[in-house]
């Protein structure tokens, strides 16, 4: 009992990501076209990442920057805004999941190491909401983003036109929000100051990280940026293969199911027809919260060409609940894996920052909406 206890505490999203894919199946039976709901391009940049961020984590370098950097900052407030505001602005180029899968683990070893534990939760939120909402910017901050810029063929100055003010608001609030951590002082364990780093595989996973992110970015092919991190981490460390979160990935498949077979479910498509008409934004927001706004964009998009609301709603969709933003399970999983972690007390703080947040940002874009 215990053991499935602690599953159900740790990978509840799973569960309720799995428990949805099978409703879904009773209404559409399983087929061979539930291979082309699954989005193979995003969980394959997503394994790759997290191998990449985990070998790099091996190797001792985020401990020794971490306590590197402890000692230029004199309490927790600076501490939160700097972490939080990296994450909201190097979303905009490597995307809100590799911000994430890059930032969250570093802040947990950097709080564990200078006795900021109690403020951690805190933290990684703000982190989180930094990376949903930096992301929102560019074209392909964000998975939905990439893919609403290319289906409508959305112009860059247009693009920049809608997303902009958003931003700008959110970059104001995280501001606000970081001040808000309270001034504790930042120490170190005396027997955490000094780090070995194993320089033999330190440059490797560098590279490997470079290739991932070529890769986000269309320049190298996915699927030969898999093959070539595999067949290096089998040669360079494959324990870490075996380690990867395998349960953060099948959550990622079973969200596409259910969004794949909501879809072909004619109640739903023509509920959807009948509904999002003229109401692309609140639409957008609305499904982003109970399927993430992903799959919300891909599914709403067949419905509407008005694509300045439906690109508004499904990126501050992503604010919301914990599955409203598919990137938000990443700090998530990370975070409830850490010692003496209270994941309902996170989900509470994760939901009241993201609802203070998206309720006055979503009624000033449907007054200024472009």
């Amino acid at each position: 009992m215990t053991g499935i206890k602690h599953f159900l505490q740790s990978e509840i999203v799973l569960v309720i990501a799995f428990g949805a894919a099978l409703l879904s199946m009773f209404f559409v039976h399983p087929t061979r076209e539930y291979i082309t709901y699954i989005d193979f391009r995003t969980l394959s940049l997503l394994f790759c990442l997290m191998l990449t961020v985990s070998g790099l984590k091996s190797t001792g370098i985020f401990d020794a920057l971490a306590i590197s950097i402890i000692p230029h900052f004199k309490n927790a407030r600076a501490l939160c805004l700097v972490l939080t505001l990296m994450c909201f602005f190097t979303s905009m180029f490597i995307t809100n999941d590799v911000a994430l899968i890059t930032f969250v683990p570093f802040t947990i070893i950097l709080y564990t190491a200078s006795g900021l534990m109690d403020r951690l939760i805190y933290t990684a939120v703000l982190e989180t909401v930094a990376a949903n909402l930096g992301s929102m910017l560019t074209p392909f901050g964000n998975p939905q983003n990439l893919y609403l810029y290319s289906y409508f063929h959305i112009s860059p100055g247009d693009f920049f036109r809608i997303t902009l003010p958003v931003v700008s608001i959110g970059l104001v609030f995280l501001s606000f929000a970081s001040l808000l951590c309270k001034k504790q002082p930042v120490s170190m364990k005396p027997e955490e100051r000094n780090v070995n780093i194993s320089k033999k595989h330190l440059l490797l996973y560098v590279i490997l990280f470079i290739l991932c992110l070529l890769s986000v970015f269309y320049v190298i092919d996915y699927r030969l940026m898999v093959l070539f991190v595999c067949l290096v981490f089998l040669f360079a460390d494959w324990k870490l293969i075996l380690h990867t979160d395998y349960g953060l990935l099948l959550t990622f498949v079973c969200f596409f199911i259910f969004a794949g077979n909501a879809g072909r479910i004619g109640a739903v498509h023509t509920v959807l027809s009948s509904l999002i008409k003229h109401h692309e934004l609140l639409s957008g927001v609305l499904l982003s919260q109970v399927i993430s706004n992903v799959p919300a964009a891909v599914l709403l998009s067949a419905f509407t060409d008005n694509y300045k609301a439906l690109l508004l709603g499904t990126n501050i969709g992503g604010l919301g609940t914990l599955i409203a933003s598919l990137a938000s399970l990443i700090s998530f999983k990370f975070y409830v894996r850490t010692e003496n972690a209270r994941p309902l007390r996170y989900l509470g703080i994760f939901t009241v920052l993201n609802l203070v947040l998206l309720l006055p940002v979503l009624v000033l874009s449907m007054v200024f909406l472009p």
